[in-house]
């Protein structure tokens, strides 16, 4: 049996969160039972001395040759380690999912926009290029004191200048326009992932192949939203733990405790939930969206602009929003995760954004 011993962190009790291992850790947890080989092959890409490599080399043996995996059952979590904020640390680990609010919030925890929406108008650049929805320029409090570590300290950002996201992430079919056009790489060849369905198993190096041939394609600056920006996008003005309101309410989001559409295996359509306020469709759950940003640990020094926080050479990039595979725990408005920017994986996708011109 492969195994992991889970060190303690002398000021905690626990093994940091944000430690090497634990990722690892999570990032196994997430995939173990995975059926498709690109997932053992992003961990091995990861983690190429990671401790389930002889593993994750059998998988993909093994599904290359047309088997199933056997199941993993899972080892006994050391008793020692337990979230701070009560969510897990990876996406696809569900241990500590919280339940799901079925009733309808009442009027107090229902949510209340900061400042009420601006008109929201759409913009389409190019016959093959995704649905914009134009967002004014705001402040909001972004992150939260009150959930995982890495979301705080919660601070005041302004969003000085309007800009145009996604209405919808970036689908199967507009993936392989750019594909087919040579821009862009064929990340997987499953034809049961629909064309209306969000394109995965996308890196943040893929991404940003996207955005380039977007540009070039339409004469507009394409890229990735900034974290900032995409937490604004998602909040659609308002200040509550998701955009519906505090409680977990089931049919607002794309992920296993969200209620129906949903199904275990794949994400679905983009735009079988409700949109948010500004009209953005599957900001949370669907798949997980990269944000231009490099990924810091905590929100301390953060910029207050809304411009990406960058660092030299970075290659460790932040995701945003969860995915179908998450529990409602991955749900708020402030989760964040993130990832090498070369690596592939079933649950991650995009968005893009231009500016408001």
């Amino acid at each position: 049996m492969i195994g992991m011993c889970l060190t303690a962190d002398a000021g905690a009790g626990v093994m940091p969160k944000d430690s090497t291992e634990k990722y690892e850790l999570t990032f196994w947890e997430s995939i173990k039972n995975s059926t498709h080989a690109s997932d053992y092959e992003a961990y091995l890409q990861a983690y190429p001395k990671g401790q389930f490599v002889s593993l994750a080399k059998v998988r993909i043996e093994r599904l290359n040759a047309g088997a199933s995996p056997a199941p993993v059952t899972p080892a006994p979590a050391s008793p020692a380690y337990k979230p701070r904020s009560g969510r897990a640390s990876r996406p696809g680990d569900t241990r500590y999912s919280i339940p799901t609010e079925t009733k309808p919030a009442d009027s107090a925890t229902q949510s209340t926009p900061q400042s009420p929406p601006a008109p929201i108008a759409e913009v389409t650049d190019c016959t093959v290029c995704p649905v914009l929805v134009l967002l004014p320029a705001g402040g909001f409090t972004m992150g939260s004191n009150a959930d995982d570590p890495t979301e705080r300290p919660a601070f005041m950002v302004s969003i000085r200048k309007a800009f145009a996201i996604g209405k919808h992430e970036v689908t199967v079919e507009q993936w392989n326009a750019c594909v087919s056009a040579g821009a862009c790489p064929q990340v997987t060849t499953d034809a049961s992932r629909g064309p209306k369905t969000p394109a995965r198993d996308i890196s943040w190096d893929d991404a940003q192949l996207y955005a380039r041939w977007l540009s070039k394609l339409s004469g507009k600056s394409y890229r990735l939203p900034t974290e900032a920006e995409w937490e604004y996008a998602a909040r659609g003005g308002t200040r509550t733990r998701y955009w519906w309101g505090e409680l977990m309410t089931t049919g607002k989001a794309s992920c296993k405790d969200c209620g129906q559409p949903w199904r275990a295996d794949a994400p679905g359509d983009v735009g079988a939930f409700a949109p948010n306020p500004f009209g953005l469709f599957d900001m949370n759950g669907s798949v997980w969206e990269w944000v231009s940003d490099c990924w810091h640990s905590s929100y301390q020094r953060a910029p207050s602009d809304g411009s990406s926080w960058d660092e030299p050479d970075c290659r460790v990039r932040v995701l945003r929003g969860g995915s179908w595979r998450e529990g409602a725990s991955y749900m708020p408005s402030s989760t964040r995760f993130k990832y090498d920017a070369s690596v592939r994986q079933s649950q991650n996708g995009f968005r893009v954004v231009r500016n408001g011109e």
